[in-house]
């Protein structure tokens, strides 16, 4: 095979694209996570708050 036909192929051009669409997936997901984890963590701690304030009875009062 020369270098010309080796140039000129097309047989792997899908799997290329795969890794790089996959790729840049993982890095849109990375970047999404780095930017909602700060929300989610104080969320987390307002209804961590909330919840421990609740008083649970354990009979009916009559």
């Amino acid at each position: 095979m020369s270098l010309r036909s080796f140039i000129v192929s097309e047989s792997g051009a899908v799997t290329v694209d795969w890794v790089v669409l996959t790729a840049a997936l993982v890095g849109l997901a990375l970047a999404v996570t780095s930017v909602v984890s700060g929300g989610i963590e104080d969320l987390a701690k307002d209804i961590s708050r909330v919840l421990s304030n609740i008083e649970i009875k354990t009979a009916f009062d009559s």
